[in-house]
């Protein structure tokens, strides 16, 4: 059977479907330093899924995931939903919401940094 380099963090149960399917597989436990890492590249992930979701379905699943990961993170690194909800007020305050459902097409280079990701069209 070939094999599929991951690479990647996955959920608890996914050795037990691969082994179920007849698969082989290598995993080894992550450090907490490790953990935290691939958690943070697994929202980006789970976000990617969002932008592939044809259906409201399939949106609804890859939101649970995004969510499933976030609720992770928050739990391993002790933040309340209290600190999130002020850091979303904060935000909120500083940079608005998206009502008004703007695009931005261009802008002068201000230097203001963004956490933006390149996506195709």
């Amino acid at each position: 059977m070939k094999k599929i380099c991951y690479n990647k963090l996955i959920r608890d149960k996914i050795p037990e479907k691969i082994k179920k399917s007849g698969g082989d597989f290598k995993i080894r436990k992550l450090n907490a330093k490790d953990f935290e890492k691939e958690l943070i590249k697994k929202v980006g992930e789970e976000a990617d899924g969002l932008l592939a979701a044809k259906t409201k379905k399939k949106l609804i699943s890859e939101l649970a995931d995004v969510l499933d990961v976030v609720q992770e993170i928050k739990r391993f690194k002790g933040i309340t939903n209290q600190q999130i909800k002020n850091a979303q007020k904060e935000g909120t305050k500083i940079k608005g919401g998206f009502k008004k459902r703007l695009f931005l097409i261009w802008s002068s280079d201000t230097g203001y940094k963004t956490n933006e990701r390149r996506y195709k069209k």
